[in-house]
């Protein structure tokens, strides 16, 4: 009978701090961030994420210079004379590019865990599959909001910039700060959570992305076209199925006005409560579903 040698390879058992679920819910949503951002990957997959931020932001700067422009050359109070886009236009501008974002990108944080089997990495952790999910959510949101706000903030500092007294022009509008804070949450949470939703359904990212897109695009010009020629209440709610456009009259009830994407919708005839409870319908409705989807899974 031969015999067999054993060799210490000098294995030791772990000895620290065990963290627990706190510290696997931040480790898969740091994780979601650099996913979202490529970060630590190779340059194709920060392609993506780091042009639409790129174009998003450079909306937000091209607004400022032209309002600028016309503050220097006009005097002050051209652009809001002349009717220049502004804050409360900004995310009716750049829905469509959020959309886009939100659906090509959000996908790569779920599909990809599945397709490969490194979910049930996770869920043999402390991490449950509600961890996973709400982890995973919740780190395309940051990203999503901080896309959002971005422009924003260009745009507000070049509005005061080419103001001929940039500390009078910020006292006087300091209220479009928390205006544009809220409604770009606001897109961001409906934008992430279904796309989160629509990847929950395939494996594959580019399924997941057509169908987001189709989806949008598709809904506008059908319900559009059906509200306009159905008057009253009824083609009112129609109009309010216009994908797009739910997450904008949040931002135009936080404005007090309506922006270029909804003047003509007969859904902003509804009253501030119903086009604000429809919002969190299709907001919460989807995220319920996201996490039901994901609850039950198990090691």
């Amino acid at each position: 009978m031969s015999t067999g040698t054993v060799f210490d390879i000098g294995y030791r058992n772990y000895t620290g701090t065990r963290e627990g679920r706190g510290r696997a819910f931040r480790a898969i949503y740091d994780d979601g961030v650099r996913i979202a951002l490529g970060l630590g990957r190779g340059p194709r997959a920060k392609v993506l994420p780091w042009v639409f931020i790129g174009v998003l932001a450079a909306i937000g700067l091209v607004m400022a210079l032209i309002a600028g422009a016309a503050e220097r050359f006009a005097g002050p109070g051209a652009a809001e004379r002349a009717d220049l886009p502004s804050h409360n236009d900004y995310y009716a501008i750049a829905s469509m590019i959020l959309y886009v974002f939100g659906a090509v990108v959000a996908p790569e944080l779920l599909c990809r865990d599945r397709r490969e089997g490194t979910i049930q990495l996770y869920l043999v952790r402390p991490a449950s599959s509600t961890d996973y999910v709400v982890a995973r959510w919740a780190s395309f949101l940051s990203v999503m909001t901080a896309a959002a706000w971005l422009p924003q903030v260009i745009l507000l500092l070049g509005l005061a910039a080419g103001s001929s007294a940039p500390g009078a022009y910020l006292r006087d509008h300091w209220l479009d700060v928390p205006r544009f804070l809220i409604a770009g949450l606001a897109i961001a949470a409906f934008v992430t959570t279904l796309a989160m939703l629509a990847a929950s359904f395939t494996t594959r990212r580019a399924y997941a992305a057509v169908f987001l897109v189709g989806l949008v695009v598709i809904s506008a010009p059908f319900t559009i076209g059906l509200a306009q020629e159905i008057d009253g209440t009824v083609g009112q709610w129609i109009s309010m199925f216009t994908l797009p456009n739910i997450p904008v009259h949040v931002n135009d009830i936080l404005f007090g006005e309506l922006s270029g994407m909804t003047e003509e919708a007969p859904a902003r005839h509804l009253s501030a409560n119903v086009r604000i409870a429809w919002y969190f319908l299709w907001t919460l409705g989807p995220a319920a579903l996201l996490w039901a989807r994901y609850r039950k899974l198990a090691p």
